[in-house]
């Protein structure tokens, strides 16, 4: 069902940010692109132009580098002690906290998706993402180490080890969950006392830079947090291979992913983490919950349009019950209501642009050649909005490209499968191991199915829980390292032995 395009306005607040002309931050300033070129932002509701933001480029990361580097080596930041970090990132959190509407509504605008959805998951995530990481400031620790030296008999010594930030950080972010995604990005750099050059998607800046006006406001020193909005090939290359980058931290697909790593390669080595593509496997047992199961297929695939990295694209289901979970699923799909994300009835907008509605009708068109059929959806609207409808495919086959690659759009491929002994393979045949799903009432089953899916986060009886002190990321070519947790702390510090001889 697809509400018309009209939709409630923007507060006031929010329709004056975002008809200002967005420039970038750069060293505690809010300054325009040296080339002094702009570019249009697009609402996916109607196709409409929204903002206008500066298009950042190699000139302006070198600046924004520049001053990174400068507030990492010197001023308050070098000199400021983790108590005080922590409580500038707490004061960021309850800041974002007073304005979860007001971020809902950029939200909304900016990506297409639901504002009750943002306002509910994207916004609280963030802010306690934020306090989480202010936690961890004051509890980044070395260790007492007592060695012994066999080609130095008798002699003594006291070695310990420091966990020290990293230094200046690249990162780039895209634009499935703007705000929320930054919030991931930036705290546990924050945190361990690195500085950060945030390049934020070009389909999705305006929640970021202001989030940026946030940051100011708490009182982060000039330089340590700097904005580029700008486009992957100019800004977001130029980051990723600049010498005096220290990190890069990248969240989007697996082909982009490994541009990155060849372009800090080429240059100094720099440290590198990916949060890249998946293809979950969401696997429903004969004994599971079929009504609890069905919906939670239903929001595996469908939540945030399916432009998810951890999507359940692939469901697979015990041939007996396989008719009643594609029909359940199909029916669930049925009663989502596709709008702007503003219309307070609105369950599915847009996709996010033009491209990637093209994209997934591509991926659609090439199951249909394949032989693949829509139980349910498979068009795309003929409004001005980049709306497609949701869809449940069968009839489908592991070689086609609607079961092997990602769509990153509200699109599932219904497998049946007959011997239990098959599923593990069956599941784990992708290039990605992002995530996966068990449904079942037999706890050592749930358990032992656990351990043999390759894939970094495994939910049982259940779909995209977060958490901020859950570790996140991937197996295979679904990336490098993990996002929140302790185990990111690790990955924006460095460790240096210290070894004194008594």
């Amino acid at each position: 069902m697809l509400l018309t395009t009209d939709a409630p306005q923007a507060s006031p607040d929010v329709q004056s940010f975002v008809g200002k002309d967005h420039k970038l931050l750069i060293a505690g300033e809010w300054v325009a692109a040296e080339s002094g070129k702009t570019f249009a932002v697009t609402n996916p509701a109607n196709g409409q132009p929204l903002a206008t933001v500066s298009e950042g480029d190699a000139a302006d990361v070198n600046r924004a580098v520049a001053a990174a580097r400068q507030a990492f080596e010197s001023g308050p930041w070098h000199a400021m002690t983790p108590s005080e970090r922590g409580k500038l990132l707490w004061k960021l959190a309850d800041l974002l906290e007073t304005h979860v509407e007001e971020f809902a509504e950029i939200e909304s605008l900016d990506n297409g998706k639901p504002r009750a959805v943002a306002a509910a998951a994207d916004i609280p995530l963030a802010v306690d993402l934020f306090r989480y990481m202010a936690g961890w400031a004051t509890k980044i620790e070395g260790t007492t180490i007592p060695i012994s030296v066999p080609y130095m008999p008798g002699a003594e010594f006291h070695s310990y080890t420091l966990r020290e930030p990293i230094g200046v950080v690249g990162q780039i972010i895209p634009w499935n969950f703007p705000l929320l995604m930054a919030a991931w990005k930036l705290g546990p750099a924050l945190a361990t006392g690195c500085t950060v050059v945030l390049k934020v998607a070009e389909e999705t800046p305006l929640s970021a830079l202001r989030l940026g006006q946030l940051i100011q406001e708490a009182g982060f020193p000039a330089g340590v947090v700097n904005i580029v909005t700008g486009f992957g090939e100019t800004a977001g290359a130029a980051l990723a291979a600049h010498p005096d980058v220290d990190k890069i931290a990248f969240t989007g697909s697996t082909e982009v992913g490994k541009l990155i790593v060849k372009a800090a390669g080429n240059t100094n080595l720099k440290k590198i983490t990916l949060e890249l593509g998946g293809k979950s496997p969401n696997i429903i047992l004969p004994d599971a919950d079929l009504p609890a199961a069905i919906v939670g297929a239903s929001n595996a695939i469908f939540f945030n349009h399916g432009q998810c990295c951890c999507a359940g694209s692939r469901l697979f289901v015990h041939r007996s019950q396989f008719e009643e979970v594609v029909d359940g699923v199909a029916e669930q799909a049925s009663q989502i209501k596709l709008g702007p994300g503003m219309h307070p009835d609105a369950g599915m907008g847009p996709m996010v642009s033009q491209i990637q509605q093209e994209r997934v009708c591509n991926y659609l068109e090439s199951g249909f050649r394949e032989g693949a059929r829509a139980v349910i959806g498979g068009n795309r609207s003929d409004t001005d909005g980049y709306f497609v409808e949701p869809t449940v495919l069968v009839d489908t086959k592991p070689e086609m490209q609607v079961v092997s690659e990602e769509i990153f759009g509200p699109v599932v491929a219904a497998v049946a499968f007959d011997d239990p002994e098959e599923l593990i393979p069956a599941a784990n045949n992708s290039i990605y191991g992002l995530a996966a799903a068990v449904w079942t009432q037999d706890v050592s089953k749930a358990h032992r199915l656990a351990k043999q899916l390759r894939a970094g986060s495994v939910w049982i009886n259940c779909y995209n829980v977060f958490d901020a002190a859950l570790p996140f990321g991937g197996y295979k070519q679904s990336g490098w390292g993990r996002e929140m947790g302790h185990e990111a702390i690790d990955l924006y510090t460095e460790t240096k032995a210290v070894t004194l001889q008594l």
